[in-house]
């Protein structure tokens, strides 16, 4: 009986003590969210400014009668430029695709006394260029380094002036002039949509002939001109996100849907 009742009392105290055990026992905490992982695709459209350095050198110059003269030599023409871009970019697992169409104004301009003629003046300006290129890049979440290539234009104008008086000789009037460019970027994503980055850009202009003319309208010479340009410039681009988010994609110009688990 003694040791009935030892029993009874022993499974009465078990009893009241266990929920207060249980309520000091630590509770598992949940895992943490995912972090969610930036998108690059979409649309998206910025503005972009900076500063080029465009080589010219003035080759095979030749005289009104086509007497052949030499070579002017090679100068740079320097400025500012500042422009739009519009894109689109396609983003599977870290790989990033993209096209992208851009247009800038530009002040590119320099000049050298002539090696031919020490009495004339070759001035260089380029005034205005675009580039439709495609991207091929490589995204650490909100962090982008991609090269791209393609197709390049720029709009040129060349002439001489009297080194003494500065006088206008004569002139090649506004230029078209088609090549192709290589470049590579960094761009990062500082909020959703949003992305800042750097680009350099080198433009292969190509070798032209030229005819420059007098102000009576009268051929005064002809040069076979080369020109390569480099340029350096920030860009501000805004992703609308359009087109769905590819692999992993989010939504419009937001972050990507978290990984599943």
């Amino acid at each position: 009986m003694k040791k009935f009742l030892l029993a009874t009392v022993g499974l009465a105290a078990l009893g009241v003590t266990a929920p207060a055990l249980a309520a000091d026992m630590a509770v598992k905490a949940p895992p943490p969210p995912p972090v969610p992982i930036y998108s690059w695709t979409g649309f998206y459209i910025g503005g972009n400014g900076g500063w080029g350095s465009a080589r010219t050198c003035w080759d095979d110059a030749t005289d009104a009668f086509g007497v052949l003269l030499g070579s002017e030599g090679c100068h740079r023409a320097e400025g500012g430029t500042a422009g739009g871009q519009i894109g689109y970019r396609w983003q599977n697992a870290g790989w990033v695709f993209g096209v992208e169409g851009q247009g800038n104004w530009a002040d590119f301009k320099g000049s050298r006394v002539s090696l031919v003629d020490p009495t004339v003046v070759n001035h260089s300006h380029v005034d205005a260029f675009g580039l439709l290129t495609g991207q091929v890049g490589y995204a650490w979440n909100n962090t982008l380094l991609y090269v791209k290539g393609g197709a390049a234009v720029t709009n040129d104008r060349f002439d001489r002036r009297d080194l003494a008086t500065g006088i206008f000789l004569a002139d090649t009037g506004d230029r078209t002039r088609w090549g192709g460019t290589v470049g590579a970027g960094f761009e990062y994503g500082f909020s959703p949509g949003w992305s800042v980055g750097v680009e350099y850009d080198h433009l292969f202009m190509g070798r032209k002939t030229v005819d420059f003319i007098d102000p009576a309208g009268l051929l005064f010479a002809t040069n076979r001109i080369s020109q390569d340009v480099d340029m350096v410039t920030v860009r501000v681009n805004y992703r609308f996100g359009w087109g769905g988010g590819g692999s992993g994609g989010g939504g419009l110009g937001g972050p990507a849907v978290p990984p599943r688990y």
